[in-house]
């Protein structure tokens, strides 16, 4: 990994703010950062899936139920979750509400993972970049794909941590 210009902040297994850094060194160097994600569901509840781009350099190819991306320095979960979807679908001024977040041992470098939650109306509007298919489905399909399909890791176990604690979620 090279330097990506995008500054975030090194944070440690408490998830407090110890530098910021460049998030392609914190990947590159296996440091603690944060990552902002939501579960977009429609109306009826559904789940938006989604599948990368074969262009993507992170998991090509591969599905996810997760939209989101890197938290900017000095940015909380809450915005950068809200800018990630207004980035990746069009979703204009998005309310999202933090579910809970996980120190995640990631497969390409460890990080902190804040899920958010969020109901998506209207048009959706995917960054041909970072969306190249989506669907609704429902939480009984979206287990049933996550065994069929090519997931990202990292969402498959974010998925069993939001699907069992539903109930205990952690704390902020």
């Amino acid at each position: 990994m090279t330097a990506t210009g995008e500054r975030v902040d090194r944070v440690d297994e408490r998830d407090r703010v110890i530098g910021v850094v460049d998030r392609g060194d914190a990947i590159t160097n296996l440091w603690l950062h944060r990552v902002a994600t939501t579960v977009c569901r429609d109306a009826d509840g559904r789940i938006l899936v989604h599948r990368r781009p074969e262009t993507m350099s992170r998991f090509p190819g591969r599905y996810n139920w997760l939209v989101g991306g890197g938290v900017e320095a000095g940015e909380s979960y809450e915005r950068a979750a809200a800018r990630e979807l207004t980035e990746e679908l069009g979703v204009p001024t998005p309310t999202v509400r933090f579910a809970f977040k996980f120190l995640c041992r990631g497969v390409i470098s460890p990080y902190w993972l804040g899920v958010h939650e969020a109901v998506v109306t209207g048009d959706l509007a995917p960054d041909p970049e970072e969306i190249d298919w989506h669907a609704w489905v429902t939480e009984s399909e979206l287990r049933d794909l996550t065994g069929r399909l090519p997931f990202v890791p990292d969402g498959v176990e974010a998925l069993r941590r939001y699907t069992e604690g539903r109930h205990a979620r952690c704390p902020e």
